[in-house]
């Protein structure tokens, strides 16, 4: 089978390779993959910016048909749809799985850097990190269950969008169209958009086809700081940090209003950004950090695709496997919003 592989350390080093069709336990799945989603991470591992352990399959986030099941395996047969939780290796046994974060366990090694993922035609999962796919949900769809489960968890579950709350997203990109939208779902009131230039012929375009914000910011031509305190007068009450950008990360801290909240989920690529650390004292600020997703934020994710009220068709396009280097090259240029290699 086809694969793209990371085949090395260093800035670079993607190659498409042909690999054996993996063998799978008696509690794990085969599953022919149908799209896998190019992740920041991807790009990232691409630069070296990321922790992984070549040679791998990189690509952690997609959509399949179960192919094969091992002899323990009980809740899915073959030509079940499912997704799956990229959570592999999680110990079980640590505080963190104890407590029911297995996604941030120490020794969790998940597909697409850890060990072998999605970019190819096979993958091989544990049956406990499957979903199946609701009906009514296309499996390119269900491909964009992995970023929206982030944002469920992330956003829904711990930065807790209370109905009225001015909510600011910094960024344009996936992560930020669906934060934008489940604020929308969650009774925000006014969301406002901060981005660049750079996103309004692409991103911006389909951030109205989605109708889910109110405000956008071209913050190269604006002062962001400005217009969002004219906006929310006091200041708003959540900031979404999608963008890993430094600059968006100090124009969160300044536009939020005391007793405000900020949940970080954009990766910086960078080991050290500049903070404003005594106005988030003086805020009296919550900042959260974040990072993956648990498994109710799945189980929402997957039901707002399937009752129509979380819109990922419009953010997708598809490339073929072998196209991943324009793919990888439209994504960092902000030529497309979110990519699908078809398998």
């Amino acid at each position: 089978m086809l694969a793209l592989v990371k085949t090395q350390k260093g800035e670079g080093f993607f190659s498409l390779e042909e690999r054996p069709v993996p063998t799978y336990g008696e509690d794990e799945v085969l599953i022919r993959v149908a799209y896998g989603g190019i992740c920041g991470t991807d790009i990232h591992i691409l630069h070296d910016q990321f922790t992984y352990y070549p040679p791998v399959i990189v690509g952690h986030e997609f959509s399949g048909v179960v192919e094969a099941v091992g002899s323990k395996v009980t809740l899915y047969q073959k030509g079940d749809a499912v997704v799956g939780e990229p959570h592999n290796k999680a110990c079980g046994k640590c505080y963190l799985c104890r407590n029911g974060h297995i996604q941030n366990c120490m020794d969790k090694r998940s597909i697409g850097w850890g060990i072998d993922g999605c970019f190819t035609t096979y993958v091989v999962m544990p049956e406990k990190l499957l979903h199946k796919v609701p009906e009514g949900v296309s499996l390119k769809e269900a491909a964009m269950a992995e970023p929206s489960a982030i944002v469920a968890h992330q956003l829904l579950e711990r930065a807790h969008v209370t109905p009225g709350d001015n909510v600011v997203i910094m960024g344009v990109g996936p992560i930020a169209l669906l934060a934008a939208q489940m604020a929308r779902i969650s009774g925000a009131g006014k969301i406002i958009l901060c981005g660049c230039t750079s996103d309004v012929d692409t991103r911006l375009k389909i951030a109205d086809e989605l109708e889910c914000y109110d405000v956008f910011i071209d913050v190269l031509k604006e002062d962001a700081v400005a217009r969002i305190m004219q906006e929310t007068e006091i200041g708003t009450d959540l900031v979404v940090e999608a963008s890993g950008a430094g600059s968006a990360i100090r124009t969160s801290i300044r536009v939020l209003r005391k007793w405000g909240r900020l949940c970080a989920i954009g990766m910086t690529g960078a080991p050290m950004v500049e903070f404003p650390w005594n106005e988030a004292m003086m805020k009296v600020l919550d900042v959260q950090f974040n990072m993956s997703s648990s498994y109710n934020g799945w189980n929402i994710a997957l039901s707002l695709m399937a009752s129509g009220k979380l819109k990922v068709a419009p953010m997708i396009g598809t490339r073929l496997l072998t196209e991943w280097e324009t793919a990888f090259a439209d994504l960092e240029a902000g030529r497309a919003m979110k990519l699908l290699l078809e398998i």
